[in-house]
């Protein structure tokens, strides 16, 4: 229960908001209680002060403070304090209990409740003993009880809805993240049909979207598993029946050891020895660990080669293989054998798709810091629905398998692994019955 995400959210919530309210009913209180002693001292000083007009009216009219004292000792019957009036000198003048008069008045108060002024200049100075202490009496009290009382009553609403909210909003976080547990807790279990219902376009949302991403390429990584391993066993199961096929029929005296038994069992062999060079090749190339041994290379003779290799299967179709390189083409950084290899997965592939009579053309050109090849065949084309999966491996449009219009389904995926391990990039574009146009590019030399 402790280590439940709602739980700590909930107490964090709460800690902090218990944290905020406590700090601010601290400052409140401390600031209202200061400043309400401030003026309840400063209402004090005012009401002594209300006495210096009665005085200044007294000096003017006995132009001076011969009369001062029966006004003195009226103001003390009423305040019922002692009321001192000093002249300008510090000499006692008016005293509302007659004994200091004519003495200093320093040596009793260190200093007036207030000034008398005549014309705004000071004539005498006002003291009243005791003054009332500073502080609150027992309705100020009640005031500042009332006060913090207020206070705490506001600070437990601010809990008590900061509880509600945080349980609310909680359930909103936290229902998203337990799907995605759940959803996981599933794809643990094998069920790679998990996916979370996404309702937003947060961080949590944009989580889930990445969960259900995750969810889906795992799904097709398993198929396309599942389809390499059905592919693999098909690929091998071919020639593996023909030569048990070849070899039981010779054993079984049905045919004799001849030079074309022996022809038909090493193209069988042959057939397997190749599909396995290029399940080999593809899975270096795809794992990273492909051998290039990259240098400056001639593409008019990685071409050339090329070519010479696959004229007589051309001539024998009735093909024409047309080379057209510019002079100035500069060299590329490459494996020679790689690109070469590279270049005849591709005119295999154009002469398995191209009728008689029909051409294929090789092109290449500078762009930027690289040369783009081109291999373009007058074929059958390709399907727009099978274009994104030509490069796949063991995908073919040709879904009868049939040898006489195809490999494996290999060598397009060899062809696009070893571009990619170059630096390079490959594409396709095709229409059905005007042919394709197989593309890739190679980092070229840099000129001095």
């Amino acid at each position: 229960m402790w280590h439940s995400l709602r739980l700590r959210l909930l107490l964090a919530t709460i800690l902090v908001v218990l944290v905020a309210v406590s700090v601010t009913a601290f400052v409140a209180g401390r600031r209202t209680t200061g400043e309400f002693q401030r003026y309840v001292e400063h209402g004090g000083a005012m009401r002594y002060r209300r006495f210096a007009p009665l005085l200044t009216n007294s000096y003017l009219a006995n132009r001076g403070w011969s009369g001062v004292q029966l006004e003195v000792e009226r103001l003390g019957q009423i305040t019922g304090q002692r009321i001192v009036v000093a002249d300008v000198q510090g000499r006692i003048v008016g005293d509302s209990e007659r004994s200091l008069v004519g003495k200093a008045v320093g040596a009793y108060w260190p200093s007036p409740a207030s000034s008398i002024l005549v014309d705004e200049t000071r004539v005498g100075s006002l003291y009243v003993d005791p003054i009332p202490p500073p502080g609150p009496n027992e309705a100020d009290v009640a005031f500042l009880s009332g006060v913090r009382r207020s206070l705490l009553f506001g600070a437990g609403i601010a809990c008590l809805v900061a509880v509600v909210v945080t349980l609310g909003l909680s359930s909103r976080i936290v229902r998203p993240v337990e799907q995605l547990t759940v959803a996981a807790w599933r794809m643990e279990k094998g069920d790679l049909t998990a996916r979370v219902h996404v309702h937003s376009k947060d961080e949590i949302g944009q989580l889930a979207h990445a969960f259900n991403a995750m969810a889906e390429s795992l799904a097709q990584q398993e198929q396309l598993r599942r389809n390499l391993v059905s592919d693999v066993a098909h690929e091998l199961r071919t020639p593996l029946t023909n030569l048990r096929g070849y070899l039981e029929a010779a054993r079984d005296g049905l045919l004799k050891p001849d030079t074309a038994l022996v022809d038909n069992l090493y193209e069988e062999t042959m057939l397997l020895s190749r599909l396995v060079t290029d399940l080999q090749d593809l899975a270096q190339a795809e794992a990273g660990q492909l051998t290039l041994i990259r240098q400056p290379a001639s593409l008019a003779e990685i071409v050339g080669r090329a070519v010479a290799v696959l004229q007589p299967q051309a001539d024998a179709k009735g093909l024409t293989l047309r080379v057209a390189l510019p002079s100035d083409l500069p060299q590329v950084e490459v494996d020679p054998e790689r690109i070469g290899q590279v270049l005849r997965n591709l005119l295999h592939n154009a002469l398995a798709h191209t009728p008689s009579g029909g051409e294929i053309s090789i092109a290449a050109c500078v762009r930027d810091q690289e040369v783009v090849v081109s291999v373009r065949d007058t074929g059958i084309g390709i399907e727009p629905e099978h274009l994104p999966r030509v490069f796949d491996r063991f995908y073919r449009v040709d879904k009868s398998r049939s040898r006489q219009t195809g490999g494996a389904g290999l060598g397009l995926a060899i062809v696009k692994q070893l571009v990619v391990a170059h630096g390079g990039t490959v594409g396709v574009e095709s229409e059905p019955g005007q042919g394709s146009t197989f593309t890739f590019t190679l980092p070229a030399v840099r000129r001095n």
